[in-house]
């Protein structure tokens, strides 16, 4: 019997170009595979995150599809810019969806509604924008501490704000830092870094800087982790910019861009935005631009 094959997708996401943002693997339907098969076709692709999707035998209009993330390590229970790239690959592919305003996906973190904006002529991709959980500000951490972990100097670190961990799915530590000279030279020792965020309630750090006003972003951002460094991070965007209107760092409801990737040659951008309501932070949104760029088969041995 010939070994199965299995239909998979490439799509770059928070990607103003093709072969820009970050990379996603998406397989459409995984019905027949194992915990321990996804796990090792995440390792196989080597992308930071990598979907499956159960689709419904009988697909009705506004049901919510599920979705199954994994790292090349292990499952998350959400991730943002897998969100965002599997809802963009339902939006040009699914029997009942195909070219919905919005369309859900059912995660184990729960339920996250992406909607899009009608591609205009010629227009690469499509927009989308995810509403996040609303956030939880978990603990606040000592700067001398966290600069010896991230191996950086306690100056290079911004004075004005609090290193938080916050979580709108995932708890990300926001660590504000001075400069983007100080940024680009962050090399997070991951060893050291792992046990440190396993100890304090997080999953990663992620690092934000004020952007060259010349880029048209507001933030630069970097996330190193144990897959090397992210291009782009969207469940830790709906933290920062939850952090940032929370500290009073941006306005309310105010626009704001983050760019991330730069340093590795993946250039990404992500358009946020939150609110702040009688001392709550809630509407936290991320979108941006996904672009299809490849397709193909896997064949999956019975091995």
């Amino acid at each position: 019997m010939p070994d199965p094959e299995l239909d998979y997708a490439l799509v770059d996401v928070f990607a103003e170009r093709p072969l820009e943002g970050n990379m996603l693997a998406i397989f459409s339907d995984a019905r027949e595979l194992s915990d321990a098969q996804m796990q090792a076709l995440a390792r196989e692709t080597n992308l930071a995150e990598t979907t499956f999707i159960f689709p419904s035998d009988t697909p009705k209009p506004d049901e919510a599809v599920r979705v199954r993330i994994f790292t090349t390590q292990e499952e998350l229970p959400f991730a943002g810019h897998p969100t965002l790239g599997t809802a963009s690959w339902l939006y040009w592919n699914h029997p009942t969806l195909k070219g919905s305003s919005s369309i859900t996906l059912q995660l184990n973190a729960g339920p996250i509604t992406v909607r899009f904006e009608p591609p205009a002529p010629g227009e690469l991709g499509v927009r989308g924008t995810m509403r996040q959980r609303d956030p939880v500000f978990i603990r606040t951490h000592d700067r001398a501490e966290v600069a010896r972990i991230l191996d950086l100097p306690v100056d290079a670190l911004d004075p004005a704000h609090p290193i938080q961990t916050v979580s709108t799915g995932m708890p990300f530590c926001m660590v504000p830092i001075r400069s983007l000279a100080a940024i680009r030279q962050l090399a997070i020792p991951q060893a050291a870094a792992q046990a440190w965020l396993n100890a304090n309630e997080s999953k990663f750090f992620y690092c934000l800087a004020p952007a060259d006003t010349a880029s048209g972003a507001h933030f630069h951002c970097r996330m190193q982790f144990y897959n090397g460094e992210d291009p782009a991070t969207g469940s830790a965007s709906g933290c920062a910019i939850s952090y940032l209107v929370r500290h009073g760092i941006v306005p309310s409801e105010q626009p704001t861009v983050f760019e991330q990737g730069i340093e590795i040659n993946r250039p990404s951008r992500i358009y946020v935005q939150a609110s702040l309501h009688d001392g709550k932070v809630t509407n936290v949104f991320v979108g941006g631009r996904t672009i299809p760029v490849a397709s193909g088969h896997f064949s999956v041995h019975s091995a």
